[in-house]
């Protein structure tokens, strides 16, 4: 099965619809990349692997969340996002997004 294309890009801002939380992309995965153990854990939670994943500063704490596409929604509230790693990564915010360090392009 091949993977599909990413909604999302480096430095969107989104919302984890089934955990309710925010976070900015760092990373993008054309289909699931984790390890399997943990991928296999929760199976009668787990996303389909055949769909972009993304890494994920989440906002207000220093989690970084990997999650599949289907359950990402563009957050719309251009509010900031506060993560302590935040600069080795994005930016400034500019109309509710971030610009990327050019060392993630």
């Amino acid at each position: 099965m091949n993977a599909q294309i990413a909604k999302f890009a480096l430095g969107d801002i989104v919302w984890h619809a089934q955990k309710a939380y925010r976070g900015v992309i760092v990373d993008v995965d054309a289909q699931f990349e984790g390890p399997e153990q943990w991928y296999q854990s929760a199976p009668e939670q787990r996303p389909q692997r055949y769909q972009p994943w993304y890494s994920l500063l989440v906002d207000n704490s220093e989690q970084v969340a990997y999650v599949a596409e289907e359950n990402l929604q563009t957050d719309l509230s251009e509010e900031p996002v506060h993560h302590p790693a935040m600069a080795n990564f994005l930016g400034e915010l500019h109309d509710g997004r971030y610009t990327v360090n050019q060392t993630l392009n």
